[in-house]
């Protein structure tokens, strides 16, 4: 059965959909920023999109990413500390395309070119408070348990207005 994701960024939580009922429920962390659209503005973007593609399969948990690809690192306090001002992409990569043309496709608002994930983080940062630079950012039990469950082309929602959310229940 086809799955479907939607983000309430009140909640900070991202509903996993089968038919038409939340079958999970997922603590997340969007930007701190707010939501967005625009190159640079280090806001999570809005809108329909989807997965185009799933980075890290049997990797394991916290292995460490930069520009999509695994350092052979895995995360550690102690490797934070070698690196404070990393923006850690941890675990697995659900990497996201916009789906709506001149809104959050092509141009200055393309969220596949902004990089925009769904993502592994340190555990020991807070879940249900905005603190990304865009992505969405999860447990790492929590996004390998996702990575699992969804495939490239699964549909994923950012409500466009404050407020607005279960745009799939």
């Amino acid at each position: 059965m086809e799955h479907l994701l939607n983000l309430n960024v009140n909640k900070q939580t991202l509903g996993l959909y089968e038919a038409d009922h939340c079958i999970k429920e997922y603590s997340v962390s969007t930007a701190v920023n707010g939501l967005g659209e625009t190159f640079g503005s280090e806001k999570t973007p809005r809108g329909l999109h989807q997965i185009r593609a799933m980075i890290g399969a049997g990797k394991p948990l916290n292995t460490v990413f930069l520009g999509r690809r695994p350092t052979g690192e895995i995360y550690t306090p102690q490797l934070a500390a070698q690196f404070p001002n990393r923006d850690w992409v941890l675990t697995r990569i659900l990497w996201l395309s916009g789906l709506e043309p001149g809104f959050n496709r092509h141009n200055q608002v393309d969220s596949m070119r902004r990089y925009i994930y769904i993502h592994g983080t340190p555990d020991s940062e807070p879940m249900g408070i905005p603190r990304s630079h865009g992505c969405v950012r999860m447990r790492n039990d929590d996004v390998a348990d996702l990575f699992e469950r969804v495939k490239p082309g699964t549909r994923f929602y950012i409500p466009k207005q404050e407020g607005e959310h279960d745009v799939f229940g």
